[in-house]
């Protein structure tokens, strides 16, 4: 019997959705769950050293968001808010636009203050806008300039300050972002600090980078009762030949590989529907929801996520739909931070 939407339903008082980051991200709270036991732990993040054993292959998603959020102006003065998602040919960019109800084929929008004019082309398959801007070889510069961390619409910001952009765009990325390309975090990685990396290194926890450019698939609400009539948006992502070596060692010597975020466990079984081999980069458009088997990611570091969203399912499948739920019944009962700037939960083998 296929699983209903409503089905990974719960309830949260909007007074637990973050709205600001920790002044310390490796302060945040981590709720430990262990596979096939039924026990519960708190834990402060920066305790996830002791809590991994030695020898865990650890894989973090390195994408880098880009500030794609922008504000702009119609041509009679309405506001109009665009999150670029991504560019289909120089200088044509999909968008997901706000207030867009007055907006016309052939309309000049202008955006950034001016910098960033551009000409709406027309709507897309699933809503969104096609805009066209002007001088495509600038645009990457100039969003780095006018262009606004791009934070989930449950993240309120009440108007556009430069001194809280400056705060976001620090903190809605990972310490170890490298490879430009995401218009959202893989949150679970906003724990992590540079201590937290050197403490992992020096309990011999082997970190291994893989890329997934987190895009409109990750955070598209599920609207099909039937969870399995949901078509997941595709997202690219790239793992190195060096990355796939110790990755496929680890599991041939029994080592645990815990996955940081669902955005790289989404990223590894994608790899391994597609036979493991040496290195990977490709497109990933991999739903997974109860019941899945699971063929590389033994455990997973994950935020607590929205109500009947599709990451909601992938731990599910993961951990157990019911039991998941009476976690987050627990962390909501505790008062865990939730979603982006929230509090994060691991999912990890039962100790030897």
């Amino acid at each position: 019997m296929p699983y209903l939407l409503r089905q990974f339903d719960y309830q949260l008082p909007e007074s637990l959705i973050a709205q600001q980051p920790l002044e310390r991200r490796d302060r945040s709270r981590l709720m430990l769950l262990r596979l096939g036991g039924a026990s519960i732990s708190h834990h402060e993040f920066q305790a996830l050293p002791e809590l991994l054993p030695e020898g865990t292959v650890l894989v973090l998603n390195n994408t880098r968001v880009l500030p794609r959020r922008l504000l702009g102006r119609l041509p009679g003065g309405a506001a109009v808010e665009a999150l670029l998602l991504d560019e289909e040919e120089p200088g044509l960019w999909r968008a997901a636009v706000k207030k867009a109800r007055r907006i016309k084929p052939g309309m000049r929008v202008v955006f950034g203050q001016g910098q960033l004019p551009a000409e709406a082309v027309r709507r897309g398959e699933y809503g969104e806008w096609l805009l066209r801007f002007d001088n495509p070889e600038t645009v990457p510069e100039r969003l780095e300039r006018r262009g606004l961390a791009p934070l989930p619409p449950y993240i309120r910001r009440k108007e556009e300050c430069a001194t809280q952009d400056l705060l976001d765009r620090d903190a809605y990325q990972t310490c170890y972002a490298s490879m430009p390309g995401a218009i959202a975090a893989p949150t679970a990685g906003l724990h992590f600090s540079p201590q937290v990396l050197d403490s992992l290194r020096h309990r011999a926890v082997e970190l291994v980078e893989l890329t997934l450019h987190v895009g409109q698939g990750t955070f598209a609400p599920v609207k099909t009762e039937n969870v399995r009539e949901h078509r997941l948006h595709r997202e690219w992502y790239e793992l190195a030949e060096p990355a796939a070596h110790r990755i496929l060692q680890a599991k041939d010597e029994g080592r645990p590989v815990i996955a940081v975020g669902t955005t790289s466990v989404r990223a590894l079984e994608s790899w391994a529907q597609a036979g493991s081999p040496p290195g990977y980069q490709g497109w990933s458009e991999l739903f997974i929801l109860p019941p899945y088997q699971f063929r590389i990611v033994d455990g997973m570091l994950t935020n607590f996520h929205q109500p009947r969203s599709s990451l909601l399912m992938l731990v599910a499948a993961f951990y157990g739909l019911q039991p998941l739920l009476r976690a987050y019944g627990e962390a909501v009962a505790a008062g865990y931070r939730f979603f982006s700037y929230g509090d994060c939960m691991a999912i990890l083998p039962l100790p030897e």
